[in-house]
């Protein structure tokens, strides 16, 4: 089959642009489409391309046009639905080809994308029930009863067989394509950190269940590793490139694993630099798995931090604390590893509490503090908490910059007191 697998274009709406004229909060998605590459990695015997309109935003159909596909495959998070759904319905009317949905919230919320428009949704880790799917089309076989893909039926339910995900999911011995993106590798870069960036992953899902997340979605629950020897092949892969963005969302989950592979990457001599998303719990339970990381590479560490409060940590089912969070930032400071912080601004704060986070972040010297608004994606435990309060339905706005649901302070005051903890955060020069 010829197949065509399209990363959409950066989407999402801004409340404070709209209606307060308040610019410059944006966040802006740069990294390579490795969701789109891992499954093509799989997909050996068919001919595949890739169409990254976050690179390439006019490009969709000159390679419609080019590649004539039997099947399309889309991948989107939340703040990109509409934008899946938009391509789709157009392809539907420029070629017809097979349309498939994956992604991350089609993992959330896979009933979103029973419409017209789209015949297949795949949720979850898709490599191999992708692979499943498209071996059945190709071959004229029901693609009914796949675990992890469903046919659609707009109008009636989404009859979708939940996959059992194993490690035999991560299809370990069939690396990304980073081929298929290559014309587009000097756009891909990481604000904050510098230089042109490679993203390797070494892990799929969470050891933890964060009340806000969507993660633990794709796996089931489940936390899955990549093998030592897998890694170190793509991060071959990359070739020259200096910067590694590890993606998983808790690299260090498995620490064994990965003391294995900080000690592969050692013995490699890279001249490397790496970022990587962590707890804060891990760095203080093994501060010696990161100072062997340092001399691995790690230059760079992503926390997310969400709270100065224990009593809101507590109830984003965090399972950690704000003097741990403490202790793993001095842990990585005096290592000499940089800190990326990330912090969760709820709709119900005040002057108080933002002006408390401001004091704590001003305390600490983090490297790149970056607030979100909390935003209850569909499919976690916020928003079954919180969905009776949802004002803001419009997913175009779920890019955790808008409040969906009713501030406690004046909308506008709300907006400009973020605003303004935003710009002075990326402005912040620590010694």
């Amino acid at each position: 089959m010829n197949i065509l697998l399209i990363n959409p274009p950066n989407s999402g709406k801004s409340i404070p642009e709209e209606q307060y004229g308040i610019d410059g909060i944006k966040m802006i998605f740069r990294g390579e489409p490795l969701a789109l590459e891992t499954l093509a990695g799989n997909l050996d015997g068919h001919d595949v391309a890739i169409t990254d309109l976050k690179a390439a935003p006019e490009s969709l159909w000159d390679d419609v046009e080019r590649l004539r596909p039997d099947l399309v495959g889309i991948t989107g998070v939340t703040c990109e639905a509409n934008a899946v759904l938009s391509i789709a319905r157009d392809l539907k009317t420029h070629s017809d080809p097979i349309v498939v949905v994956g992604g991350h919230h089609a993992s959330s919320d896979p009933e979103f994308f029973n419409r017209e428009g789209i015949d297949y949704v795949v949720a979850g880790l898709g490599k191999r029930s992708f692979r499943e799917l498209v071996d059945a089309l190709a071959g004229g076989r029901p693609a009914d009863g796949i675990p992890g893909a469903a046919g659609t039926d707009p109008g009636g339910p989404l009859r979708l067989t939940p996959r059992k995900f194993t490690d035999a999911d991560l299809v370990d011995d069939r690396p990304p394509r980073y081929d298929l993106v290559e014309q587009h590798r000097d756009q891909y870069v990481m604000s904050g950190v510098g230089g042109k960036i490679g993203f390797v992953a070494t892990a799929f899902g969470c050891t933890h269940r964060c009340a806000f997340c969507a993660v633990p979605n794709t796996t089931g629950g489940r936390y899955l590793t990549h093998s030592v020897d897998a890694v170190m092949r793509d991060i071959a892969l990359l070739g020259d490139i200096p910067l590694v963005r590890l993606t998983d969302a808790n690299t260090f989950g498995d620490v064994r694993a990965s003391e294995a592979l900080g000690r592969r990457i050692i013995e490699r001599g890279w001249e490397k630099k790496f970022v990587a998303d962590v707890r804060s719990d891990t760095v203080v339970r093994h501060p010696e798995l990161f100072s062997l990381w340092k001399t691995a590479g790690l230059a760079t560490a992503v926390i997310g931090f969400e709270e100065i409060s224990d009593e809101r940590l507590a109830g984003y089912n965090k399972n950690t604390a704000s003097a741990v969070n403490v202790r793993a930032m001095e842990i990585l400071q005096d290592l000499g590893i940089r800190i990326i912080g990330d912090f969760i601004v709820s709709p119900d704060y005040t002057e108080k509490e933002f002006t408390a986070l401001e004091r704590f972040v001003a305390a600490h010297a983090i490297d790149l503090p970056l607030p979100s608004v909390l935003t209850p994606l569909p499919g976690t435990p916020l928003h079954d908490r919180m969905k009776d309060r949802i004002t803001i339905h419009d997913l175009d706005y779920y890019t955790f910059l808008n409040a969906v649901v009713p501030t406690r302070m004046p909308e506008a005051e709300f907006y400009e007191t973020y605003a303004g903890l935003w710009k002075r955060f990326l402005n912040l020069k620590h010694e």
